[in-house]
């Protein structure tokens, strides 16, 4: 297969099992964005989608050396142990080719290969995702059958800090090995490689010589100054000023600067030390190793405070699907460390009214969603930012344009936010509707309700 092209069986499965008519395009990144139209690919990921599908192609094959082909299977799990997806979040035609290629040898694969100590745990979490995730949304007559319940070793997240702390001190004992050997330079090739054989003795010599040397060149090669006479001092270089390094490019304000996703709360308790609160346990399709997160039942999951003890009964928290917060900055609620928020809808009140009495309903994405799906708002799609600045204001500017319709529908009115609507006859108006790949969110009973 070119690294261009889509080969032909992945064609004739995108033909079959995708959507949006990607099987008419050959080249991979038209394919990707024809099947998700919302993403940007940058020149990097572009690249990197070519050689995926590449490394598909092989790791699949039948015709490979069992050593070789189980090198590429180790090497596409620990690749994946840090990532949802191959390009990283963006999903592409490469998942799906991928997906084309394993799926059988997966379906093959004993409890020990899949979920073992040594087995691809990666490589089955990202074909049971491309399979099921409505992201994808393929039409399959037959999948991979994968029982979550089934696993022989739980496996730890990997603590990305740790992990980069590890190869940075791989590479230090590397250099350090190097030194030590006296593999420098010096002892490479030709006139060079002789240099290295040369005794202590000889080197010692050598540099005696090449110091005495120096020192005759600058008696006899440059006339110095007259006995006693004054020296003159060296004069001193001015400094250049280091170069200032370009300020980030700042993003436009939107509600796509919000990360929201779809939850999966798993558990949820009340709060040891605060009447109003509850902690929920909450999964939110982080991969392994992101910042505050923990495992909970071989899952990545969060820990999140919400003020809805007393307006929400707990049975109604437990095992549910809801729409989360994701990248507000942490924080600790009377000693609990609160990694995101749950979006909540209640009526709106006057000023000086007490905004938290209730009565409150929790946002319900699609049926069919999973955990982690992305939410967004109609004309606003855009890449979320990866923590919002508090100083910002982002959220507090933007979320007063939260609210519920008439048809129940959650939606983001425009005219909310002056920063955004703008004045005169540019005004802009109209409400975007909050929505997954699956469909719209929504409230129970609540019109006109403000969300947050």
């Amino acid at each position: 297969m070119a690294g261009s092209t889509l080969d032909e069986s992945v064609t004739a499965f995108l033909k079959n099992h995708a959507s949006n008519d990607a099987f008419e395009e050959t080249d991979p990144v038209k394919a990707s964005q024809k099947l998700f139209p919302e993403i940007a690919y940058t020149d990097t990921e572009k690249a990197e989608l070519s050689q995926w599908l590449i490394t598909a192609s092989h790791v699949g094959s039948n015709t490979e050396d069992a050593a070789k082909a189980a090198e590429r299977l180790s090497t596409l799990n620990t690749h994946l142990s840090s990532r949802t997806t191959l390009l990283g979040a963006k999903p592409s035609v490469a998942d799906i080719a991928l997906y084309q290629h394993l799926a059988s040898v997966v379906s093959k694969w004993s409890a020990e290969e899949r979920t073992g100590e040594q087995g691809y745990h990666h490589i089955v979490r990202h074909i049971d995702f491309v399979q099921n995730s409505p992201l994808f949304g393929l039409k399959l007559d037959e999948k991979v059958h994968i029982d979550a319940d089934n696993v022989v070793f739980k496996i730890k997240p990997i603590d990305a800090k740790a992990e980069k702390e590890r190869k940075k001190k791989e590479k230090e004992a590397a250099a350090a090995g190097a030194v030590a050997s006296g593999a420098t330079p010096t002892t490479l090739t030709g006139d060079q490689g002789a240099e290295g054989k040369k005794s202590k003795k000889d080197k010692v010599k050598d540099k005696a010589q090449a110091a005495g040397d120096a020192v005759a060149s600058t008696v006899v090669g440059k006339p110095g100054a007259p006995e006693g006479a004054p020296t003159k001092k060296k004069e001193k270089k001015e400094k250049q000023p280091k170069p200032q390094k370009a300020a980030p490019v700042e993003k436009p304000l939107s509600p796509s600067l919000i990360d929201l996703r779809v939850g999966h709360i798993l558990k949820a308790t009340t709060h040891p030390n605060a009447d109003s609160l509850y902690v929920s346990t909450i999964a939110c399709g982080d991969p392994p190793g992101t910042d505050n997160t923990s495992e909970f039942e071989g899952q990545v999951v969060r820990t999140v405070c919400s003020g809805l003890n007393g307006l929400i009964p707990l049975e109604e928290m437990q095992n549910r699907k809801i729409v989360t917060v994701c990248n507000l900055k942490p924080v600790t609620m009377r000693g609990v460390k609160s990694c995101a928020m749950v979006l909540a809808a209640s009526p709106r009140v006057a000023e000086g009214e007490d905004s938290h009495k209730g009565p409150v309903e929790l946002v319900n994405p699609p049926a069919d969603s999973k955990a982690g799906d992305r939410v967004y708002f109609e004309g606003w799609e855009g890449e979320p930012e990866g923590v919002l600045n508090p100083k910002k204001k982002v959220w507090e500017t933007i979320q007063p344009g939260f609210t519920t319709t008439d048809a129940l529908e959650v939606g983001f009115d425009v005219e909310a936010v002056p920063q955004l609507s703008g004045e005169g006859a540019e005004k802009k108006t109209g409400v975007g509707k909050l929505k997954t790949a699956a469909g719209l969110c929504s409230v129970s009973t609540l019109k006109g309700a403000t969300v947050r």
